[in-house]
């Protein structure tokens, strides 16, 4: 291995550690402005994978710059696979180029070839399911799509989870007939969902093992964002539900976290057994904020 590339590496497992967001801002800087890479480098130092993860970090720049890294790198493996398929040289496929301080490649230009203007797919990426049945390898091919969707991970990785997954459904049900299709669709449009990367990112590097996946429920699946939504509808709608008939009644014995006023109205209702002590639901009348304590 290159110089180059165990530096690269060594850049990915700071990234892994690092803690603070301005630590992690300037590994990606670095590894945007100082390397290029191809599918070979990435499945060896799992740049891919650690830096996809990245994209929903709560930091609004780290997030960001993530999410540009993916696709710089996503070029620059599309335009080393151009240079191969047209017969022209490319970057070693076990060696990291290093740029120069002007921001050219020290070795190999790259070839200007336009990224392609279409999402990574299967057969794009020149692979087939390869099991042989039409509908299996159908279906594998629809999860690969849907991991490939925004990733940088290599094709390999990225077949062997999709063959994974499908396999571990075609076991559990024991065939392709129903509710074979159903739940593989199913898994197929919770991965491709546009808003939720973390999970694609979550099942190809591992962190969600694939048995696992394939029992997961949608809401399960849901996005943080996604399942925050639906706590918050479920408390409105408890808080609606709860105290339609009951007369609320205002007091000063509380004080609202938001805007710290203490006129308040609130009630209270039995939701769990008897020997508990009842739920209070608080509602400030000046911000309308709402909380509950037992």
């Amino acid at each position: 291995m290159s110089t180059d590339a165990v530096e690269l590496k060594k850049l990915v497992k700071q990234l892994q550690t690092a803690s603070s967001h301005q630590d992690i801002t300037s590994i990606l800087r670095t590894l945007k402005k100082d390397y290029r890479v191809n599918e070979a480098i990435l499945r060896e130092s799992k740049a891919g994978l650690a830096v996809g993860k990245l994209r929903t970090h709560a930091s609004k720049d780290v997030a960001d710059l993530a999410k540009e890294l993916v696709k710089q790198w996503k070029t620059e493996v599309e335009q080393a696979k151009a240079a191969v398929a047209g017969g022209k040289p490319s970057v070693s496929v076990s060696t990291a180029v290093k740029k120069s301080t002007n921001g050219a490649a020290s070795t190999t230009p790259k070839t200007p070839t336009a990224p392609s203007a279409n999402m990574r797919t299967m057969k794009g990426d020149g692979v087939n399911g390869g099991t042989g049945d039409k509908t299996r390898d159908r279906c594998i091919e629809l999860v690969y799509d849907a991991l490939a969707t925004d990733s940088g991970a290599p094709v390999d990785l990225l077949l062997q989870k999709s063959k994974a997954i499908e396999a571990a459904v075609y076991a559990d049900i024991g065939g392709t007939s129903q509710p074979y299709p159903t739940k593989m669709r199913s898994l197929f449009v919770n991965l491709k969902d546009k808003n939720n990367p973390s999970l694609r990112e979550a099942v190809a590097s591992g962190d969600i093992p694939v048995d696992k996946f394939v029992l997961m429920t949608s809401q399960e699946m849901a996005s943080e964002e996604r399942k925050k939504a639906d706590e918050a509808i479920k408390q409105q709608n408890l808080f609606n539900s709860l105290g339609a008939e009951e007369q609320q009644a205002e007091t000063t014995a509380f004080q609202c976290s938001k805007c710290k006023q203490r006129k308040c109205r609130y009630r209270q209702a039995q939701t769990r057994s008897a020997d508990e002590p009842m739920t209070t639901f608080v509602t400030c009348v000046n911000c309308g904020n709402r909380w509950k304590f037992s």
